[in-house]
């Protein structure tokens, strides 16, 4: 399985405007720049994206878990927080932290945080910094 998005960035970084899609079409032209990014700008930006991705994936992961212990979530509430930093390499995404609140009938505090833990580690999300990243660049105008 496969999933795309595209983005077009126009102009340069500090004055140009973005915008970003998906297949799915839930994202359509929606804006990012570089206001949305490191200042308080209207849009998105890709670190928020990560964080909703990671969000999603890591409830999605919890009840999977919690299914092979023959329990289902009433509810599993997730927030990402994804934290960027200016490193000696540049801006690096150097960590997530996951916030997680569920309501699993039957479930103790112990079957609870191994689920959990076992969500984090499997989510493929939670894996994606591990990926293999591979890439086809070409430059327009040239043979």
């Amino acid at each position: 399985m496969k999933r795309t998005a595209s983005a077009v960035w126009k102009g340069g970084l500090k004055d140009g405007k973005g915008s970003i899609s998906t297949e799915s079409g839930v994202l359509s032209d929606t804006q990012y720049s570089f206001s949305t990014r490191f200042e308080e700008g209207k849009g998105t930006n890709p670190e928020e994206l990560i964080a909703a991705a990671h969000a999603g994936c890591f409830s999605m992961a919890l009840s999977a878990q919690l299914g092979n212990e023959n329990r289902t979530a009433e509810k599993i509430e997730t927030e990402a927080a994804v934290t960027l930093l200016k490193t000696d390499a540049g801006f690096t995404v150097t960590a997530v932290h996951l916030k997680v609140r569920a309501k699993v009938p039957g479930a103790t505090p112990p079957d609870f945080q191994k689920a959990a833990e076992a969500a984090k580690a499997g989510c493929p999300i939670s894996r994606l910094l591990k990926a293999e990243i591979t890439m086809e660049a070409k430059l327009e105008g040239w043979t």
